[in-house]
């Protein structure tokens, strides 16, 4: 399933910025945390990749395991 988004520019006296914002269900999906650091890759002009650290891609995947399974009573 894809999730499509504005590319946002704001523009300042000395200098700009660009933004993508990206659904929080799919934050939520990917278990970002705030702050996180992710990196931006350039694939190619149509395919940009967003890749987290290996760290932080470690601890989501814990935290994907346990709650899998270990809801306890409902």
């Amino acid at each position: 399933m894809g999730y499509r988004t504005r590319v946002q520019r704001i523009q300042r006296k000395v200098s700009e910025q660009w933004y993508v914002n990206f659904p929080a269900a799919l934050a939520r999906a990917m278990e970002f945390n705030k702050g996180e650091v992710v990196e931006w890759v350039v694939r190619d002009n149509n395919t940009l990749t967003l890749r987290r650290s290996e760290a932080a891609a470690q601890r989501a995947r814990r935290r994907a395991k346990t709650s899998i399974g270990g809801g306890g009573d409902r």
